[in-house]
């Protein structure tokens, strides 16, 4: 055989399967429809109650019960909260790994944690003091992450590497969708308890399908570990062997959604009072944001995953993607008018859209040992999480301490800088 035909013979040949996959694409040849589906609603589970509550519904709730407190009491919120998650996905991923059970051992966590969070939810919906709502959103917290770690670990116990692109690109179509329960939580601005009773109602429902379609099987056949300190160890400590890659990952994740959520968690508070918005125009154009982002997040999510794919690229969409969102910052930041903050929201949709179909892929790429898989996918998604309420710790320290709305917007730029940078630091993937 020529040299010639050895190049091309090697260029049909099919990428090797990632070292870390559990199911070969051999065993599983057709794609899984109804798992994809799971997926697709997966985001309305956990995110979507909690995140439009966190972001929407009790800032608009603290303003009726204590105007003057309300910034600070998010950020100390924020605080608790982002405690919580940092043990809450390392923990629940972590005992997700190791549970036996006939339910099988992430859709115990799934379910049991949409219980608590809904139910918690309709609890802070009733209580009239602010820092009583602060607690119980300690626990919300607690269970949206147990939802989250689980629910995520799930691709990498179940998916083949053939089908990963495709059922991340699904993920992030739901991630980008639940933008719907953002322009339905908009219309409840004026009874923000009823919204959150909404809210709770939907994330129960959607918990109940996604483990339904999941239809995760028994476990009990799996072997159980018998406890010693070294098995500890491995199931609840940070990833340190071949994991260089992984905390580059983790942290390019923690940067892109805390420059993002810098400006999103305070979106209803820049409208009002810093482009001096009335609360009708601020509900209206807070709608228009979220429609902009389904349209245009539900578009580029579809198109990047498959496209990814084909070029076989995961780092450069989702490092590019994560500076084109640091960009989109500057036309609010140069004038306060509503059609800067929709140009924003455009730019961003773009930006959030390539980075959710992508982003899942890459964070499977990188996972160092498939036996922790829910506890190491639980450190990437506490980056995700950490960095949605860190991210309001951070702007409220602006707000406060650096010149007000308007200087949100360059530093959520300088942070998204960092993130891509982070992410073309990865080595072992293209």
């Amino acid at each position: 055989m020529s040299k010639k035909d050895e190049k091309n013979l090697k260029a049909v040949e099919p990428a090797p399967e990632p070292t870390n996959a559990k199911v070969t694409n051999a065993e599983q040849p057709k794609f899984p429809k109804l798992f994809g589906l799971a997926m697709l609603i997966g985001p309305f589970v956990w995110l979507a109650p909690a995140g439009n509550v966190r972001n929407t519904l009790l800032p608009q709730y603290f303003s009726q019960i204590d105007p003057s407190g309300k910034v600070a009491a998010i950020a100390i919120m924020a605080s608790v909260s982002s405690i919580v998650a940092a043990i809450a996905n390392i923990l629940f991923g972590g005992l997700s790994d190791i549970t036996r059970t006939r339910w099988g051992k992430r859709k115990p966590w799934i379910l049991g944690g949409t219980i608590v969070e809904s139910g918690l939810i309709c609890v802070a919906a009733n209580l009239h003091d602010l820092w009583a709502i602060v607690v119980i959103w300690g626990f919300v917290a607690a269970a949206e992450n147990a939802v989250a770690a689980a629910m995520v670990a799930q691709e990498a116990d179940r998916i083949a590497p053939r089908w990963r692109g495709t059922i991340s690109t699904l993920y992030g179509i739901g991630y980008t969708a639940i933008q719907v329960m953002t322009m339905i939580a908009a219309q409840f601005l004026g009874n923000p308890k009823l919204g959150m009773y909404v809210m709770a109602g939907s994330g129960f429902v959607m918990g109940i399908l996604h483990v339904l379609f999941a239809h995760e099987g028994s476990n009990l056949d799996e072997p159980r570990e018998k406890f010693s300190w070294r098995a500890l160890w491995l199931h609840f400590s940070l990833p340190t062997v071949g994991a260089r890659d992984y905390w580059y990952a983790v942290a390019g994740k923690l940067m892109m959604v805390m420059g993002g959520t810098i400006a999103t968690a305070y979106m209803l508070y820049i409208l009002t009072d810093y482009m001096h918005l009335g609360q009708q125009s601020a509900g209206k154009t807070l709608s228009e944001i979220s429609l902009i982002n389904l349209v245009f997040g539900v578009v580029f999510t579809a198109i990047s995953g498959p496209v990814a794919d084909k070029i076989g690229r995961l780092k450069a969409p989702v490092a590019l993607s994560t500076l084109l969102i640091g960009i989109a910052q500057f036309f609010p930041f140069f004038d306060n008018k509503p059609w800067t903050i929709l140009t924003y929201a455009v730019l961003a949709a773009i930006g959030n859209g390539v980075y959710n179909a992508v982003d899942g892929a890459l964070n499977l790429a990188v996972l160092p040992n498939a036996e922790t898989s829910g506890k190491d996918m639980g450190f990437i998604n506490l980056a995700n999480t950490f960095s949605q309420i860190s991210g309001t710790v951070v702007a409220s320290l602006i707000v406060t301490y650096l010149g007000g709305y308007k200087a949100i917007f360059p530093a959520s730029f300088v942070i998204e800088l960092i993130g891509a940078f982070l992410i073309f630091r990865i080595k072992s993937v293209k």
